[in-house]
């Protein structure tokens, strides 16, 4: 059983993640000080340069593509990357001030926002690509109640099941919840029989479904969320909104203009990165990169964002409802003003 009646802050050790999802143990204490005031200033050091956290998931795509050719650059800024050891540390540097910017869950950023830290969503990142896959003859929810989910804390990986049990009659307090370590670990244990259902995202959704015989696709999200719904979002330290909007324009410029790169030239744009930015074989590459395509427009998705974060007060995760300034599209606004003719030619966008 899984129930959650604490709240987030500041007992965090107990959560276990993965790449995308928020708070390892090791990062724990770190998120807990994201929220002290003054911390740090959140700053990079050179005006010229902002500092980005790096993830891994294919949400990231534009950003990594802007960084691996510097996209940014002709408008006199360079992108950084800071590596951490695990997500959790991607998500706190943000919130203390360690990064300026970064691509994560928008349930990551709402826990942030939530215990406030000065954060705001800016732009996009990934659209769909979440599945939950169950074992062969589980075909329902109803078939569900007291079989082991294996996902992963406080990441949407989590709320999908959540609104998926919900939408189909079924309470999350009637089934188990085990916390995998990290997706190796899920797929795996899902091969084994070790759980019975999981959430994960692709390529490993459609890998499970063809190394199972007999596995079903319970949802691929599209079912209950509705097409193109949002996976990952750029958020960034709320100061550089007024502190660096030239900055911020410089980024999503180049995350528009790495957009247009992957949508004409898909396999060019997967040479650049698998190996580099992605561990994972060409196949596996197209694959995800088909079913979670990254798009820097995400202001269709603003009431999807918000209305996502009632299930997380549902679940405990935080303790109130974001409003409407957690979000700030006007620097991609802007940027989409002064550059029509590249927004025109992007497939996915807003409008």
């Amino acid at each position: 059983m899984c129930g959650r009646d604490a709240p987030l802050f500041p007992n965090l050790t107990n959560l276990k993640t993965d790449r995308r999802a928020l708070l390892r143990s090791g990062g724990a204490m770190a998120l807990t000080m994201a929220v002290m005031p003054g911390l740090l200033s959140g700053r990079a050091e050179a005006a010229d340069a902002l500092k980005s956290t790096h993830g891994t998931g294919f949400c990231n795509l534009n950003l990594f593509l802007a960084h691996a050719e510097q996209l940014a650059k002709d408008d006199g800024l360079e992108i950084q990357f800071i590596n951490t050891p695990t997500f959790a540390e991607q998500v706190t540097f943000l919130g203390m001030g360690q990064v300026d910017l970064g691509l994560m869950p928008y349930t990551s950023f709402m826990a942030l926002y939530d215990a406030g830290a000065p954060v705001k969503i800016v732009a996009g990142g990934g659209i769909e690509g979440c599945v939950i896959v169950s074992r062969p003859g589980l075909d329902t929810a109803e078939k569900l109640k007291g079989k082991t989910l294996g996902t992963f804390q406080l990441d949407t990986l989590e709320v999908l099941p959540y609104d998926w049990l919900k939408k189909n009659g079924v309470s999350f307090k009637d089934v188990k919840v085990r916390y995998m370590g990290n997706t190796p670990e899920a797929v795996e244990a899902f091969k084994a029989g070790a759980i019975d259902w999981i959430c994960t995202i692709e390529p490993y959704g459609s890998a499970l479904l063809n190394d199972v015989k007999g596995s079903h696709m319970l949802s691929d999200g599209t079912d209950i969320y509705g097409k193109g719904y949002t996976d990952c979002v750029l958020a960034c330290r709320a100061p550089l909104i007024e502190e660096k909007p030239a900055a911020l324009k410089a980024v999503i410029k180049g995350m528009m203009k790495a957009q247009l790169q992957a949508e004409s030239d898909m396999p060019g744009t997967l040479k650049k990165m698998v190996g580099t930015y992605y561990k994972t074989s060409m196949e596996n590459a197209t694959i995800a990169m088909g079913k979670q395509p990254a798009v820097v427009d995400a202001r269709n998705q603003t009431q999807f964002i918000l209305d996502r974060t009632d299930s997380l007060v549902e679940m405990g995760y935080i303790k109130k409802k974001p409003d409407r300034k957690a979000i700030d599209w006007s620097i991609l606004e802007t940027v989409i003003a002064e550059n029509q003719d590249l927004y025109a030619k992007l497939k996915l966008k807003s409008a």
